[in-house]
């Protein structure tokens, strides 16, 4: 794994911990790499300025709040142009239930993450959200039967 060369060991350290867990206190932090509070948080803020740390924020159990079913599209779009690619990101930046999109090369344009209570409610963001949509032309649904791994943690 690549290490970025603007940061040093201390402050890969530092991300690990953030990332792990972003409750941690400065003091917590400055004892587990093993420097003082106010040079740990100088790091954290320079990282902060500079978008190593894009923001903090809580994971929620999805299956607690009724979102167990998660599924995975791929969509193609009738034309590959820039006016159904923006119109496609546009539309799909207003569904919540989309957690993730992203354009990629292959046989498809789009790759969804979606999560849902249950197939009922896909099949109805699949049939007045997703498949309504002027540009779209095919979408093949994927059904999670069980996540294996599931993080956002980077490897730094």
């Amino acid at each position: 794994m690549a290490k970025n060369t603007n940061l040093d060991e201390l402050d890969h350290k530092i991300l690990q911990i953030i990332q792990t867990d972003s409750q941690k206190t400065l003091k917590e932090i400055s004892e587990q790499v093993n420097l003082s509070l106010s040079p740990t948080h100088d790091r954290i803020k320079r990282m902060e300025s500079d978008g190593y740390i894009q923001g903090y924020v809580a994971l929620l159990n999805r299956k607690k709040l009724n979102l167990g079913l998660l599924v995975h599209c791929q969509v193609t779009l009738e034309k590959q142009n820039r006016k159904n690619f923006r119109e496609f990101e546009s539309a799909i930046l207003n569904f919540p239930e989309v957690t993730s999109c992203h354009l990629v090369s292959g046989n498809f344009d789009y790759y969804l993450n979606v999560v849902s209570a249950d197939v009922e409610s896909y099949n109805q963001f699949y049939q007045e959200k997703l498949a309504v949509l002027p540009s779209v032309a095919h979408i093949s649904t994927l059904f999670v039967m069980d996540e294996i791994k599931q993080t956002t943690a980077l490897p730094v």
